[in-house]
């Protein structure tokens, strides 16, 4: 996959339908700065705008991949599969946005009962000491759950549209 090609490609394409960066880039709801990158072959567009943008430019998704129009349509069968891959990839996406989500909601009453025994001033006392630093050490812990749970999962959606795309080709 050549990003340059495709984005000379997405250029072409846009200047035929007389299009500004700035109009494309409202029309998929990104940047201009997006839609230059993408023309100048330094970022691709997510799979999902991949499939927009072929729908909006009337080509097929190997089309786009190649940076060339076909003479023959791509197998429907394949764009079917490529479909479903990306249907699988949003659903992957919204599970892993709800856990996360949801972890985010305990880290926040766990940050509500630190502050009520911090406020009535019994953080120093007995028994709501050790509930207070609980309930502060499962904050720390979910924040940096957090952290590391986005980063590991955006690393593997990056390495799944790079095994995808280099299928596709």
């Amino acid at each position: 996959m050549d990003q340059k090609k495709i984005g000379v490609f997405l250029k072409e394409l846009r200047r035929e339908k007389n299009l500004t960066q700035e109009q494309l880039a409202q029309i998929f709801g990104v940047t201009n700065r997006s839609v230059s990158r993408w023309e100048n072959g330094v970022n691709m567009p997510d799979f999902d705008l991949v499939i927009e943008i072929a729908k909006y430019y009337e080509i097929s998704i190997e089309e786009f991949l190649d940076g060339e129009r076909k003479d023959e349509n791509m197998d429907k069968r394949e764009e079917e599969r490529v479909l479903k891959v990306a249907e699988y990839e949003n659903a992957e996406k919204i599970k892993m946005t709800k856990r996360i989500r949801w972890l985010f909601l305990a880290a926040i009453a766990a940050f509500g009962v630190y502050g009520v025994i911090d406020l009535q001033g019994l953080a120093s006392t007995g028994v709501y000491e050790n509930i207070a630093s609980c309930a502060l050490g499962f904050v720390f812990g979910m924040l940096l759950f957090g952290f590391f749970a986005t980063t590991r999962y955006m690393a593997k959606v990056r390495a799944f549209k790079q095994r995808l795309f280099s299928r596709a080709k």
